[in-house]
């Protein structure tokens, strides 16, 4: 493997890797919501803040009666784009 290739492969595991970490906060967040996590502690605090900003495009696209179809399709929809573009991006780069 030639080391531009080699250096493409690692900026694709790289993608990969930091798109998986973007949804697994907001998959983190939609489980703690789920489960009402104590929102006074800090690291749930933390996570509800990084998974908005992450989702902050997403987090009000859908308009269900209920609170909770509206946190787990906002903020799922967003942990998906992040996979989906992500893993693609990732592929390319690593000529799959």
């Amino acid at each position: 493997m030639t080391t531009r290739a080699s250096n493409t492969a690692t900026a694709g595991r790289i993608i990969a890797v930091v798109a998986d970490v973007m949804a697994a906060v907001i998959g983190l967040w939609i489980l703690m919501y789920l489960l009402k996590a104590n929102q006074a502690n800090d690291f749930v605090q933390f996570v509800q803040d990084t998974a908005r900003w992450l989702a902050g495009w997403s987090h009000d696209l859908f308009t269900f009666e209920k609170e909770w179809a509206r946190v787990t399709a906002g903020y799922g929809l967003a942990a998906v784009v992040y996979l989906f573009i992500g893993h693609a991006v990732a592929g390319r780069l690593r000529g799959r």
